[in-house]
């Protein structure tokens, strides 16, 4: 499980990362909607990773800085990536959702919902982008797996 986790990780912060450059390459003015799902997609991460870890949390919808949010992507995954190196995945934790309501989850579900959740949110970071009249990147996990057979 712990190494599908981290493909799944990698795969995650592959594509926010794609989306950042492309985004930041073909548009002048970022589209609001899409800077605002980006920035929801990277604060619902840390904000995941901060109740594992009982840190602070981001707001899940606050707006980071644009020349910060590569940056923020990044510590995300670190974090992601020690809590499946350190952690017993089968754990659970207790924590509070954004409304004040008390949860318990095991660490594992927490994790594949990340993944879940950012795959949900990049496909309306494209259709966006392609309301705003630009062909999107396809971020579908199968591209990032797909060798090229010789």
């Amino acid at each position: 499980m712990k190494e599908k986790l981290i493909e799944l990780f990698e795969y995650n912060y592959h594509f926010n990362n794609k989306l950042i450059e492309f985004v930041s390459e073909n548009f002048q003015l970022k589209p609001e909607k899409t800077v605002k799902l980006l920035n929801h997609l990277i604060n619902a991460q840390q904000i995941w990773n901060a109740r594992i870890n009982n840190g602070s949390e981001f707001e899940v919808w606050q707006i980071n800085d644009w020349n910060t949010i590569s940056k923020i992507n990044t510590d995300n995954y670190s974090k992601t990536l020690e809590i499946i190196h350190n952690q017993s995945l089968e754990n659970s934790i207790e924590y509070k959702n954004s409304k004040g309501q008390k949860f318990i989850n095991k660490i594992e579900d927490v994790l594949f919902h990340v993944i879940n959740h950012s795959t949900y949110h990049r496909a309306q970071i494209a259709t966006d982008i392609k309301n705003n009249g630009i062909e999107p990147i396809n971020t579908d996990y199968i591209f990032y797996k797909r060798k090229i057979e010789e």
